[in-house]
């Protein structure tokens, strides 16, 4: 493990971290003056959440990873505690048709994001201590399997397809790379795939935004599939709108148009077009860009971690944060159905921000405890050649 690629892992997060400080300033300024009378109202919360998550980081970063393998009852118990919350969120006031937050006061808890990092190290756990016998049905497939399916559950219920789909894929990508057979695998993830398609299939917004993706029509009669469509399809066309008019310079910062009630969820879900808009493909190129060196620079680290847990953990721990950005940055431009997705570190939400800058120490935890690891074994070899 170099020590320059750690620091240079920082310094990418710092610079996606700042540029989605930026544009959201500009995104959030119309709808903070429209819902809250404050044009930095959302920003403002915003720099909350991101002390907490700098917290977060810090604390996640210093602490020995190996500690969630080292103490399985204390992954269990952060287990048990997301479950709680899964289940808990059912007892609030559903928001727009879905039971996905815990309202305490003036914060909101969305405990799906805390469901993925859990997903992540649960998996990370089970996967490393099973070591050759991920070759079994019941330790490799069934087990894991099962608690891919504890905590996916309550998550279709509320419904959060989106959430469900990255506790899914993240899961049976960490069970592909410890080495689970395929065979073993495959019943669990097409009964899944049956389970997750039904519940799209019964959910009438749902159903409406991918036939409109499609540009068929169902002709049900259900006015609030015609409803679902129509926003699907106006909230596409706006940010494909705002990408045009950004161009390759973008029409300047804090001047986008699109924001201003053109484009719903500007400061959440669609922020990438307003970036586009503003900054043009030099935004749009460089974000990905940056996005592309994390997922890079990440792989290097679980390459040169100091065990297989602790690459399970990075590369779980990256693909939450991957996948959300393709798939937010594919619905923006009309590669994917729409579905509301955070684009980490640039959407507005705490839950989101925090969670991702977890994410960000646990990456670097590995990393440097890997890189301690590796200078304290050069320095044994020495002294022993000595």
């Amino acid at each position: 493990m170099r020590k320059s690629a750690l620091f240079l892992f920082g310094l990418v997060v710092t610079v996606i971290v700042a540029l989605g400080l930026v544009v959201l300033s500009s995104a959030s300024e119309a709808n903070g003056v429209r819902l809250h009378n404050d044009a930095y109202y959302f920003m403002k919360r915003q720099f909350m959440y991101l002390v907490v998550g700098l917290v977060v980081a810090v604390v996640a970063a210093s602490v020995d990873y190996r500690i969630w393998r080292n103490h399985p009852s204390l992954t269990y118990v952060f287990l048990a505690v997301v479950l709680v919350l899964l289940v808990a969120v059912f007892g609030f006031k559903p928001i727009n048709g879905s039971h996905r937050w815990i309202s305490l006061g003036p914060i909101r808890l969305q405990p799906s994001e805390l469901a993925k990092l859990i997903t992540v190290i649960v998996m990370s756990v089970w996967l490393d201590k099973a070591a050759w016998r991920v070759e079994l049905f019941m330790r490799g497939a069934f087990w894991p399997a099962v608690i891919i399916g504890i905590i996916a559950l309550p998550i279709l219920l509320e419904p959060d397809f989106g959430s469900v789909m990255v506790v899914g894929l993240v899961g049976f990508t960490l069970m592909f790379i410890a080495g689970v057979r395929l065979k073993h695998m495959a019943p669990f993830a097409l009964l899944g795939l049956g389970v997750f398609v039904y519940k799209v299939a019964t959910n009438a917004n749902r159903m409406a935004r991918i036939a409109a993706y499609f540009g068929v029509k169902l002709n049900i009669g259900a006015e609030v599939m015609d409803e679902a469509a129509e926003r699907a399809t106006y909230q596409v066309k706006q940010a494909l709108v705002a990408i045009k008019n950004g161009g390759i310079t973008g029409v300047g910062l804090n001047q986008s148009m699109q924001k201003h009630f053109y484009l719903p969820e500007a400061h959440t879900d669609f922020i990438f077009a307003i970036g586009a808009e503003e900054l043009g493909l030099c935004f749009s190129a460089g974000a990905i860009i940056l996005f592309v060196l994390f997922f890079a620079l990440s792989v290097y680290i679980a390459k040169n971690a100091s065990d297989r847990f602790g690459r399970f953990l990075v590369l779980g721990m990256t693909f939450i944060i991957f996948f959300q950005t393709m798939f937010n940055i594919g619905v923006v431009c009309e590669a994917f159905p729409t579905k509301g997705m955070a684009l980490p570190f640039f959407s507005y939400g705490g839950t989101n921000l925090v969670s991702a800058f977890f994410a960000v120490g646990t990456i670097l935890s590995v990393g440097i405890h890997s890189y301690r690891d590796g200078r304290r074994a050069f320095v044994n070899k020495v002294l022993m050649r000595g």
